[in-house]
């Protein structure tokens, strides 16, 4: 299939076919007119890439997850590169949540405390905002 065609079905555009290609991620096989050449396992590399990257994951860490492809496994995580990858953006989503929680604490405390104080119904200051 011609990239018009793989961007289509992928749910992407050419321009991003091109950039993974120029990343590495994606190879394009040329015919006798120059023109790219895509196949079905093309179509799963890009689907597996913008998975990833739909659930927070950057382009580099899609790395190992298409080489697991291109190596000939059924599942980009199947290998031990792209699970070791999951590990790290577990715990950076769970970081995250630490940070956020910590921030939600302090929101209800300082909400907690302003109620105590009875704010004045008639005060406000929301103009400009």
């Amino acid at each position: 299939m011609r990239i018009g065609e793989l961007a289509e079905r992928a749910g992407t555009t050419t321009r991003a076919l091109r950039f993974y290609e120029a990343r590495g991620l994606l190879p394009a096989r040329r015919d006798g007119h120059g023109h790219r050449e895509y196949d079905e396992s093309d179509l799963r590399l890009v689907s597996e890439i913008r998975t990833l990257q739909a659930v927070g994951f950057s382009l580099d860490e899609t790395r190992p997850f298409v080489a697991c492809l291109r190596a000939g496994h059924v599942a980009g995580d199947a290998c031990a590169d792209s699970v070791e990858v999951y590990r790290r953006k577990l715990a950076e989503v769970e970081a995250c949540l630490d940070r956020l929680s910590t921030v939600r604490a302090d929101l209800a405390h300082k909400l907690a405390a302003a109620m105590v104080r009875e704010p004045h119904p008639t005060c406000s200051v929301t103009e400009g905002i």
